[in-house]
């Protein structure tokens, strides 16, 4: 460690030359400890660097440095550092006084935490041997105490379920007594409380106790269910339910003498009091269901009342449509279906005027017609259940069936109301076996249609082709047959309550639609030769009307309707379906406009190769020598364009008669578009004109051709606009054409150019095209030569 003295010499031999007193005075004067002249903060600091040498220098040389001036400030640098250090030696002292104190203070409570650490380890062992001898003397009374526990509660149990036993004895002979004093409604709301009591013991274990209270519940049940059953029926066989006959036959039910008041307040007690059974009656009975594979909706047990009032149809129903009885036949399902329907709508007026008002009185939520309805419908279920594995492979006994519930299943839904959600025969063709037979026999008819109608006399001919109104877009017939067919097959799936079952359908109906198309392909190959007959025509217009309807079947296909309930489906199966809409058909579609495009491009090509057959002498025309219109009376038409307009007028006349509007327009656009690139390319580049050919030209073009398409549109020389903009270049007079060319040589920006020629109407034609034309003519005036 360097010495005082010695650090304190080194910033006195950098100063600049001094007098030998005044560097003795700093010598004796730098002895001041360094701490005192840097101050703690900056020896510390320096000493943590460890070069506290180098930082005192640089210290010495910020405070005086070269100004032998700022020795004068040494004086009171010195006092002030001394004043430092005197206070720091006091802290200093300060310190070193106080930690000894304050170590032997921790040391001391150390010592003092040590001993009551002891103490409480000592006392814990003392309590623990205390606790365990206390156990170890007191488990001879924990046992006796649990046996005395278990026992109570033994005793507990055994006192619970003798008032239980109790309980159900003292409804028991409630009941009793009550029959006893014929006092029915309160036998049957004791019944109600037995009942719900034996729902709470469901949970319980004590399966004695549940046998007890089952048979109990069970043997007034049947006691109460059997008096009032026969009660009821009395009193409906006084009303002459059911009214098996006519319609007629609800007015001797509804309308009685002067005994009807009592009849039915008697049959509005005896109702409410069944339904008071329906609880226990849920309970005992199981309820009757079809296997799961008909994936049936879950539905609750048809109310007890209205089950007494459907036994007397249910036995009918049975007799004359199970067994060997004549009545039931395979081939006769409408049999059984009709009576149902007659049944349903025989009872309805009874019904909703006698029976739905107890239901409403009650606060009940049942539709006392549906739920008569869907009673009926579960003998029919049953019957569709055991006759079709009879006649699933019988296509046309199969098919008969489906035809008839079909028309039983729309007459149910729109006539009486009966709702969607609940179980229908359409869960019964939606079972698997059933619904792939349904699918493989209507595709089996439909393509034996598909052959009918093809093959027809009358397949290309339009049933309507005498009434212009109706007949505007020419479908022939096997078109038309072929897309009721579609919409018959939508009808017939649409009311399918599995949305898989609709998606497969639709897919059938796409290839039909894929069929029919490779049909139309056929025929039309066939008649390739005659592109502008008759037929080809027909089928033309039948792509045309099929692809315009496939367009627009998202407003018509009702099967989409995705039951969001159905967990049959995942979410992208859901979402599939969803957008089946459009795309279902659009390959079916893009493929349909294919071939129509086809067909037109097949026919316009025909048209124009008779076009530039007769276009031949046009061609050839003396453009360069004809007489100037000054020259003639009257202009007349080029008797070389004749034979090309009379062709084109035909052709035009003959496809407007045969075809649709909107394919026609198709096809005389896409004419002209030809025509009027032929024309320019080959008539006009091909030739120069003086005076008088340019105006024959024009004339030919303006007075004769354009306005055989005026018929179909307004300004048909718009569609022209090669040929139309030519011939104002070819007649422009010679200063505007001069003029013209002018300014087309010297243009030097796009923008001018473009100007100039729209200054005279070219819109369609590119400079360079224009400034071939103005080189065709041949009446530019003489230079000079």
């Amino acid at each position: 460690m360097l010495r005082v003295g010695e650090i304190g010499e080194a910033p006195a031999a950098r100063c600049c030359s001094e007098s030998g007193d005044e560097r003795k005075n700093i010598q004796e004067k730098s002895g001041i400890n360094i701490a005192a002249l840097v101050g703690n903060e900056q020896v510390s600091e320096g000493t943590d660097n460890g070069d506290l040498s180098s930082y005192v220098s640089a210290f010495i040389e910020k405070e005086v440095g070269n100004d032998l001036k700022s020795l004068k400030k040494l004086d009171k640098l010195i006092e002030q550092m001394t004043g430092s250090k005197m206070q720091l030696e006091e802290q200093v002292l300060t310190i070193s006084s106080e930690i000894p104190k304050r170590i032997q203070s921790a040391l001391k409570n150390a010592e003092e935490s040590k001993q009551l650490l002891n103490q409480f380890l000592e006392q814990q062992t003392h309590l623990s041997s205390c606790i365990n001898n206390h156990l170890l003397s007191a488990q001879p009374w924990m046992d006796d105490l649990g046996a005395m526990i278990n026992q109570i509660e033994e005793t507990e149990r055994h006192l619970a379920y003798l008032k239980w036993i109790s309980q159900i004895e003292e409804l028991s002979d409630n009941i009793q007594q009550y029959l006893m004093t014929n006092n029915v409604p309160e036998a049957a709301s004791t019944l109600v409380t037995m009942t719900e009591l034996d729902i709470k013991l469901q949970e319980s274990s004590c399966t004695h106790l549940l046998g007890f209270m089952r048979a109990t519940v069970k043997f007034w049940h049947k006691i109460l269910k059997d008096k009032l059953t026969s009660d009821f029926e009395e009193i409906l066989a006084q009303l002459h339910w059911p009214f098996i006959a006519t319609p007629q036959s609800q007015t001797v039910g509804l309308s009685r003498p002067t005994s009807a008041p009592e009849m039915y307040s008697t049959l509005e007690i005896l109702f409410c009091q069944l339904l008071k059974l329906q609880t226990s009656d849920e309970l005992l009975t199981e309820p009757k269901q079809l296997p799961e594979k008909y994936s049936l909706p879950a539905s609750p047990s048809v109310i007890l009342p209205i089950q007494i009032m459907l036994s007397p149809l249910q036995k009918r129903f049975r007799y004359h449509f199970r067994g060997n009885r004549q009545t039931n036949v395979l081939s006769k399902p409408e049999w059984y279906l009709a009576q149902i329907l007659m049944w349903i709508g025989n009872h309805t007026q009874f019904l909703d005027e006698k029976i739905q008002p107890i239901l409403d009185k009650v606060c009940s939520a049942v539709n006392a017609r549906l739920e008569f309805s869907r009673g009926l419908m579960m003998l029919v279920l049953e019957k569709l259940a055991s006759d079709i594995p009879c006649l699933l492979y019988d296509d046309n006994l199969f098919c008969h069936l489906v035809d008839e519930v079909l028309l039983f299943e729309r007459e149910l839904h729109s006539v009486h109301g009966y709702p969607g959600t609940f179980a229908s025969c359409m869960h019964i063709l939606s079972e698997e076996t059933c619904f792939q037979r349904w699918l493989t026999v209507e595709r089996k008819f439909a393509l034996q249609k598909m052959d009918s109608m093809l093959s027809s006399e009358a397949a290309w001919v339009s049933q309507y082709e005498d009434i212009t109104d109706v007949d505007e877009m020419k479908v022939p017939d096997c078109a038309e047959t072929f897309m009721t067919l579609l919409l018959v097959i939508t009808d017939r799936y649409k009311n399918l309550p599995i949305a898989s079952r609709k998606l497969q359908f639709l897919e059938l109906q796409k290839d039909l639609v894929d069929d029919f198309r490779i049909r139309l392909t056929q025929v039309m190959k066939e008649e390739t030769r005659a592109s502008l007959g008759f037929r080809y025509c027909a089928i033309l217009n039948a792509v045309n009307y099929i692809s315009t309807v496939l367009a627009d079947w998202a407003d018509n296909v009702a099967a989409l309707e995705v039951f969001a309930e159905n967990n049959t489906l995942s979410k992208l199966q859901l979402g599939q379906l969803a957008s089946m809409e459009s795309s279902v058909f659009d390959d079916m579609i893009n493929l349909l406009e294919r071939l129509k495009h086809d067909m037109l491009t097949r026919q316009v090509d025909h048209v124009f190769r008779e076009v530039k057959d007769t276009a031949k002498l046009y061609k050839k025309e003396r453009w360069l020598s004809l007489p100037s219109q000054s020259e003639q009376a009257v202009m007349s038409l080029s008797s070389s364009a004749c034979p090309l307009l009379l062709i084109l007028r035909d052709r035009l006349l003959q496809l407007e008669q045969q075809l649709c509007f909107s394919l026609f327009k198709i096809f005389w656009q896409m004419l002209v578009e030809k025509l009027d690139v032929y024309i320019y390319q080959e008539i006009i580049l091909a030739n120069h004109f003086n005076e008088g050919g340019a105006a024959q030209l024009q004339f030919d073009m303006t007075r004769n051709l354009f306005p055989l398409f005026s018929h179909y549109c307004k300004r048909p020389e718009n569609y022209f606009k090669h040929v139309k903009e030519a011939c104002i270049v070819l007649n422009l007079n010679i200063g505007s054409a001069l003029l013209l060319k002018d300014v087309l040589q010297s243009a030097s920006e796009q923008l001018t150019a473009t100007a100039a020629l729209n200054e005279v109407g070219i819109y369609k034609l590119a400079q360079q095209d224009v400034e071939i034309l103005l080189n065709l003519r041949t009446n530019w005036p003489n230079t000079g030569k």
